[in-house]
Order: C-alpha cells, then structure tokens, then sequence
C-alpha cells in the first residue's frame, strides 16, 4: 500500500522531533504570533510587553521577502516601555547553533484562499523552513507548484511571516528536494542535497537526518543562503559549492596550504568563489582576499557578477595604479587581472606602495586557472607575498595530456580539495547534455555536394572558400529557426580566424539584403594584426580585449566600425570601436544584449540571433537564453568544453539541450576532450541520443496515451481527476519528446506515429482541461490537477498568430464564392484549419470568442473594397474600448490612468505597482481591501493584454 501524505507527514513529524525539534501546537496566525512573541523573547532573554511586541510586529512586516530576509539578519533597536533601548536578535547567525527550535504542521493561513503548510520549521518563532509534502508516487513539481500557489494566495496574508521563510523543501518521500525562497525561479532551480563525493541524498528520513539537523540547517540559512543585491532574491548554495567553500574555509583556518576546485564549466563557480571570498573576509586572520581572473573582459564582469551578489562588494581596478592603492590600503577584497597583479609586483616603482602588504595574510582565489601564461605570475606572486595563500577554480583543469606549457594545474594548486564533474551536473540536472551534429558534407542550392568529405581536410584555403562559407550560412538560414524554437533562444556562430569572420559577416548581410533571412546578426573581434593560422593547437586563446595595447590594422578597425553601424542602425544605439573605450562599451553592450534575454521583462525588439566570434565570449560567459553553438574551428581538449559549455545552461522545460552544430569533423576531439576530463563511459552520459531513440520514445508513448484516449473526442469521457491527470501526463510526456525531436535537423513530423492533425486535436483536449483548472477557483479544496505544471511553454508557436489566421480567412472568403467546386472544398478546409487552431493553440484561445464573432458578424457583409485586415482593425479596435471601459466600469477605475497603465506595462514589462492601481481607483478602498482590489485588477489588465496585445503579428 502506497504511504499517505499524511502519513508521510506524522513519520516526519517524529524523525524532526527526536532531532531535537520542540512540537508545537499553531493552528492559525495568532498562535503563530503568540508563539513568537515568546521565542524572541526566550532568545533574547526579555518578557515583551503589548506595546513592545507590537512595535516588533510593525518592524517585521515590512519590505518584500528579500528586505525581510535582511531584516532576519538584522538586529532591532527597540524602545522599550521604561524608555530603555534594547537590540532584538531574530536569529543568531554567528553561533547559529545557539537558536530555539519548533517543528509545527497544518499552520491555517487565510489569503485569497484559506490554505493549509504541512510542515514548518520555526527558529526564534519565525517560520524559516517550510516543507511541503505529496504522498509517495507523485510527481515532485507538484509540490514545487502548490508551493507557488501559496506564494500567490497566502504567504502575504496576516502579518507575512511566512514571508521570512528562507528555504522550501519539498517531497514525496522518494525524492526530496531544497531551494530558497525565491518567487521567479523555476523548476529546475531546486536541489537534491548530496554527500561530499556528490552521492544524492533523495529519501527523505535521510535527507532529514543530515540537511534538517538543527545546525546544519541553520549553517545553511546564516552563511549559505547569498543576497543577490542586483535582483532582489535569494540563492541557496547548491551541495557541491557548499563542500567547496568549506573546503577553502578548513584550510585557510588550519594552515597554509593552496587548492583547487574543479566545478565543470556551467555549475555556478561565480558564486562560489563569491560566497568563498565573502567567508574569507571575515576570518579576522584574513588581510586580504583577492580575486583574480585572467582576460580583461572578466576584470568588468566579474566585478559586475560580485557587485550583483552584494552590492558595492568590490570596487573594480581600473589601472595598476589604482590596484596597487587598494593593495596598500584597506580594501579587503579586490577583484582585479592577472597582468595588472603582474605588473604591480614586478615594477620597482611599485614597491613603496606594497611594503606593507608584502608580510599580509594574502589569500588569492583564481577564476579559470588553466592559461598557459600564469606559470611565471604564480612564481612571482609567491616570492611577492611571503604569506600568500592560493586557491584556484575551473571547470577544466590542465592535466599533463591538454597542458600546452610544462605545469599543469596540480603543479601550480596542489590538491583538488573538491570536485564536481560534467557527468555530476547533468546527473543532478544542473547543466544540460549536448545534441552535437557533424556537418562534413554541404550542399549548393542545386543540390550537388559541395567538395570533398571536410574530415579528411585540413587546409586553410578550402575552409575559407567563399562557396564553402556560402554553404554553412545557407544551411544556418534554413535551420536556425528549428534549432532556436522560432528565435526564442540566441546562438554563436565561432569561426578561425578573423578573415574568416569577415567573410561570414559580409555573407549574411549580402543574403539579408537579398531578403533571403531576417536574422539579427552582430560581431566582435580584435582589430590587430591577423596571425597565419590563430587556432593551430586548436585551444581557445586569449581573447585579447588590451586593445590599446595591440598594433592596429586600420583595415579590419574600419571593417568592424561598419559591421558596428550595421548594429547601430538596427538597434537605434551609437555604438563605435574607433578607440579603446568605444571598444570595451560596445562589448559590454553586446553581453548585455544576450543576457537581457535572461529576463523576464526582456522585449523582441532587443533580441540578438547570432553573435559571429573568434575567440570572445566562448570562455566565462553565461547567458540562459543562448542554446546553439555553430562551429567552424578547430577546437579541443579544455577550448572545446569551454565552448560547447555556452549552450547547456538550464532554464525551463523549452530549453532541453545544448546545440552544438559542427561544420568540421570534431567527432574525435570531442569524445577525447570528454574522456579526459570525466571517462570514456561519460560520452553517452553528456551527448544526447540519436535522433532515431528519441523517435522510438516518442511512437511508444503515443501506444500509452492511446491506451487512455484512443482518440481525441475520447479525452471527453474521461470524467474522473485521476483519469484526466493520466492523459495530461501522457500528453505531455508526448509534448516533451517532440520538443526534442524537432530540435534535430532530420525531425520530419510524418515519422510520428501520430498524424500532425491528431496531434493538434489532442493539443486542443489538453489545452481545455488546462484551461478549465485555471477557472476554477471556486473550490478551496484543491484539485488534483491544480498543481500538476501543464508546461504550456512547450506549445507556444509565435508564428500562428492573429494576421495569420486573418490571412487564411482572406483567402477563405475570396475562394467561399468560387464556381470551381475544389476551390469552395479549399474554403472550407481553411476555415476548419482557422477553427483548429483557435482551439490548439494556447495564445489565440483568449481570442477566439472575439475572432469567431468577427466572422460570424462581419464577414459576411464586408462593404465593397474594403479587406478582411481592414475591416478587422475597426472591429479590433472597438473591442478593445468596449473592454476597457468594461474593466474600468467594474473595478471604478479612471479610464486614462487604466489605458496609461496598460501603456507602462508595454514599454517595462511589469506588472503595475500598488499605488499606482490605488491611485487610479476613483473609490479609495479600505486598507485591508486594497490587496485584493489590487490582485484582482492586476490580473485582469494581463487578461486585456494577452487577449488584444499578443500574438497579433502585423496587421
């Protein structure tokens, strides 16, 4: 018999319990209160008195969760009623083991809905850890999902202090997971907790005995739970970073010996090495933490990277000068470059400056310590600092088989204090597997093959053949958009050399002129002297960003100031590369524009395709939204890790690999790279399978989804939850899949063995049971359907929109009064086509009422001359005012301020603040009405423009 969740939940109840955990009794937000009201004052070692407590409570409820979070960490000054000040601790996190520790369960909270939490865990009376529970069997999301329906319905509601909440854990006994509070994260930004050789601790008795044990967990929130000052949330150390920082604290406590991290490319080094800088600082032993990194472009990164996690952290070097002031001074943690440390301990005329620092306790942590030059900077730093101690992070360390100098980075670190491999992060889900494609042979427009097999090729002449580089741009054209889900995702397109790149370049704008693609494409590159062959070890080099220090080929500056006005009069910006400065604006430009897409307020217009490179941004650069990696270089060992790694961050279910399209047989140095730097068994681990498994998959779970609806009017009968969750999950199974398949090049929907219209038919019964989920919000007890994740974004099909659906009913309602008989037959084929996908299609079903009434009413009596498009502008455009002043007459909202509001939305993309509803309200409401007044017009100014903004297309 399958474990209840509320047996789940009593075993678990007694397991935290005997882990030292009081029980306690909150059935609702006033015991909670008076709980707490007792806790913070045991672990203050005061009795709060009413007034004092509520000037506690007043404290606590403001801010946000993340200004809450700070606040828990805080101290209040508290005036008490004698006239005494006392500074109020809500949580010890310095001897975090000395808190006061309850476990209770069922905790009401009335919202919007009246909610029921399975487990808390309080510490000082503050709900801090919330756990939530699904019996054995069910899916894990469905927990993670009830847990945001929460966040929507009632962890604001009475007081918010389910708001000071720092971790979630949910599970369904089998699989138990932990992440931080966090509103905008997804799925996949939840963790398993393993032991320190990465073994996953997945039951939830054991992960309770070891994550939850009162201590650790209490580490966790005080030391491992980081700030992000930039986006306002928090982050939870995943295990592996967590074994890391641990390390490097151990050894820098008990002596002076150096080490090294390797964490595969991918898996979050910069906030690791940050958090183990931060713990660093605050040794009292510690001088000095600084943070090194090899290329100039990462000195800004990754002082941005560091600033985003504290703000104001690290005061970037700009000069020697200024590096070497900070030095000398009393700046604790300095972010600055190999060659500027470099030359502030080889010049003379430094010397003065640095003498006090020569005998300082100087911990060095290094970003990528794998470039050939840090030998002889290694050896200089440590005769410089006589008490230097050194630490280094890669995801691709330097064994004696990739090292292009004599030391490799065991010589340079000494011990590998932890390691977490690639094979590590695709097992844990934390980086994604790559669809890797050879693309020896190319073929002219005509067909014919261009020249011989490229495998057996080498020479440099036949790669920079114009008619080859014709080739690879012409297939990129054809299959970007299936590689890129339709452009939602960005590529690199990495070449040799930078004639190559020139070549490339000046191909796409020919072709793009041409009208033949309407890709967005931008390039960067050094404008030095072109070397003979750049890439002969087939290693990604220095990228070279010192370009003031570079002789200039005034040829190829001005060549790629063109290429720059091309980007300009595309993005209406003013960007140059005539100077230096000009030089390193533009590339931080460019890396904002790929990473912008990572955010959710981020617009189409900004959207960069294809960023063509030699060497840039292949090494140290994330971007979520970029998924394809186009190659046409030679790359191996640690280069092609580094490069293929741009594309395998995770980011929702859409993104299900990294592609990696190879226009030269890198086949063997791909499997050698791999085997070098996890095993030779790893290769099937790390590459995704061939297409032909995925369409094995595919075909057997259409024979399980037919087993529970033979055919899509049978989804009707099924009437029970239970039989409507197992279509959803066989559906959706199939939905993933051809996610998938339609990412290979060779994808043709005919070797389904589902029909595309059957597919279509079974998208519309899903869509429908997701649909009617989302209605109904009548009921508080919640259905077994409301948390299942129908992962809509696997469906989105941005190009079915509504003037493609005008388009067909044109040609419908030119064709419906035809004489041929085939041609009426056409008609009527197009109109059901039209029907299909306002049904089908997630984007257009909030129009479909509105499109169906423009055909029924207008279409058949069009005025003489006038179109379809036109006539449905008119009609579109008196909808729209019928519904605002629909909203505007329910809600006693001013018309204007409504319409201003919509307009806001446009432009940022976020939702409207509180005041600024409130303040268009004619009727100001009562406090304690606003947040549901608020909520509720929110909601339907989203409605409004999901229904009438999105998905138009032009019109």
């Amino acid at each position: 018999m399958t474990q209840s969740e509320a047996q789940l939940e009593v075993d678990l109840l007694k397991r935290l319990t005997g882990l030292g955990y009081d029980p306690v009794v909150l059935a609702d937000m006033d015991a909670m209160r008076a709980n707490l009201r007792a806790q913070l004052g045991k672990h203050n070692g005061v009795t709060l008195s009413d007034d004092e407590f509520a000037k506690v409570l007043n404290h606590l409820d403001k801010g946000n969760v993340f200004e809450k979070a700070k606040t828990l960490r805080g101290r209040m000054q508290l005036t008490r009623d004698d006239g005494s000040s006392l500074y109020l601790q809500f949580l010890n996190t310095q001897e975090w083991c000395q808190n006061q520790y309850q476990v209770t369960t069922q905790v009401t909270v009335v919202g919007h809905h009246k909610t029921r939490f399975d487990v808390t865990l309080l510490i000082n009376g503050l709900p801090l850890v919330q756990i939530e529970l699904k019996r054995r069997g069910v899916e894990l999301k469905e927990a993670f999902n009830q847990i945001n329906r929460y966040q929507r319905h009632s962890y604001w509601a009475d007081s918010a202090l389910f708001q000071y909440v720092q971790l979630f854990v949910i599970s369904n006994g089998v699989n138990t997971k932990y992440y931080a509070n966090n509103r905008n994260q997804d799925f996949k930004q939840t963790f398993f907790w393993a032991e320190e050789d990465n073994t996953l601790i997945t039951q939830l008795d054991a992960f309770a005995d070891v994550f939850l044990e009162k201590c650790h967990v209490s580490k966790m929130i005080s030391k491992y739970i980081v700030l992000h000052e930039s986006d306002k949330v928090l982050m939870a150390l995943r295990p592996y970073q967590y074994y890391a920082v641990e390390a490097i604290d151990g050894r820098v406590k008990n002596g002076r010996k150096n080490g090294y991290i390797w964490h595969t490319t991918g898996s979050g080094k910069t906030l690791t090495s940050f958090k183990a800088a931060q713990v660093l600082i605050e040794n009292p032993k510690v001088d000095k933490v600084v943070f090194v990194v090899d290329r100039a472009d990462l000195d800004y990164q990754t002082t941005k990277e560091f600033n985003h996690f504290s703000d104001g952290s690290v005061d970037g070097t700009d000069n020697t000068k200024a590096l070497v002031r900070q030095l000398g001074g009393d700046t604790k943690l300095i972010v600055t470059t190999i060659q500027k440390l470099n030359t502030a301990i080889s010049r003379d005329r430094y010397d003065a400056a640095l003498e006090a620092v020569k005998d300082q306790r100087v911990v060095f942590i290094f970003d990528e310590c794998h470039r050939s030059q840090f030998g002889d900077t290694h050896k200089r730093i440590v005769k410089f600092f006589s008490k230097a101690q050194m630490f280094g992070f890669t995801g691709t360390p330097i064994f004696a088989d990739n090292a292009v100098g004599k030391r490799t980075t065991k010589d340079l670190f000494a011990e590998c204090l932890h390691k977490y491999v690639i094979t590590d992060a695709i097992a844990d889900e934390n980086v994604l597997r790559f669809s890797i494609e050879y693309w020896g042979k190319l073929k002219r427009k005509d067909g014919s093959l261009i020249d011989e097999e490229v495998a057996a090729i080498n020479v440099r002449e036949f790669f920079d053949n114009s008619e080859r580089i014709e080739g690879v741009v012409d297939w990129i054209i054809q299959n970007h958009d299936k590689k890129t889900h339709n452009k939602q995702f960005s590529a690199m397109l990495c070449v040799s050399s930078v004639d190559a790149l020139i070549a490339y370049y000046e191909t796409f704008r020919r072709k793009k002129d041409a009208g033949e693609h309407h890709l967005r494409v931008a390039t960067i590159f050094t404008y030095g002297p072109n070397e003979a062959d750049p890439d002969a070890d087939g290693m990604i080099g220095d990228p070279d960003l010192n370009v003031a220090d570079l002789p200039v080929d005034v040829h190829k500056r001005d060549q790629l100031e063109s290429f720059v006005s091309d980007y300009n009069a595309m993005y209406q910006t003013k960007e140059t590369v005539k100077d230096s400065a000009g030089f390193y604006t533009y590339y931080n430009h460019l890396s904002k524009r790929l990473k912008g897409r990572d955010h959710k307020d981020a617009l189409d217009k900004d959207r960069l395709d294809i960023l063509l490179v030699v060497n840039m941004f292949l090494t140290g650069f994330d971007a979520k939204k970029l998924n394809t990696l186009y190659v046409d270089k030679n790359l191996k060992y640690h280069g092609l890790i580094q490069a293929f790694s741009r594309t395998n961050r995770t980011l929702g279910q859409l993104k299900s690999q990294g592609n990696i399209v190879c226009f030269r047989n890198l086949k063997p140095n791909t499997d050698q790279a791999i085997t070098l730097f996890s095993n030779k068994e790893a290769i099937e681990t790390i590459l995704m399978a061939p297409y032909g498994d995925y369409l094995e998959r595919f075909n057997a779970a259409v024979e399980v989804l037919k087993n529970i609806a033979p055919d899509p009017d049978s989804v009707n009968d099924l009437k029970s939850e239970e039989d409507q969750l197992a279509f959803v999950q066989a559906f959706r199974e199939l939905i993933r899949l051809r996610n998938v398949l339609t990412s290979f090049t060779e994808f043709d929907p005919h070797d389904l063995a589902l029909v595309p219209q059957a597919f279509e038919d079974f998208k519309s019964k899903y869509l429908d049971i997701n649909d009617r989920v989302k209605a109904d919000k009548s009921d508080d007890a919640a259905s077994i359907l409301d948390e299942v994740d129908f992962e809509l974004e696997l469906i989105q099909r941005d190009e079915i929109n509504v003037a493609y659906i005008l388009a067909l009913l044109s040609e419908a309602f030119e064709e419906a009064d035809s004489l041929d008989p085939k041609v009426r037959d056409g008609s009527v084929a197009k109109k059901k086509v039209v029907y299909d996908l306002l049904g089908s299609e997630r984007h257009l079903r909030s129009k479909r009422e509105l499109i169906e009434k423009f055909v029924n009413q207008h279409m058949s009596a069009l005025p003489e001359g006038q179109s379809v498009a036109e006539a449905f502008n008119g009609f579109w455009d008196a909808e729209k005012s019928n519904a605002i002043a629909e909203v505007c007459e329910a809600e006693k909202l001013d018309s204007d301020a409504f319409k201003a509001m919509i307009e806001k939305y446009h432009f940022t993309g976020k939702k409207p603040l509180q005041g600024e509803i409130v303040g268009a309200l004619k009727e100001k409401p009562k406090i304690l009405e606003r947040k549901n007044i608020v909520h509720r017009i929110g909601e339907k100014l989203l409605h409004f423009v999901s229904t009438f903004d999105e998905g138009l297309g032009e019109l």
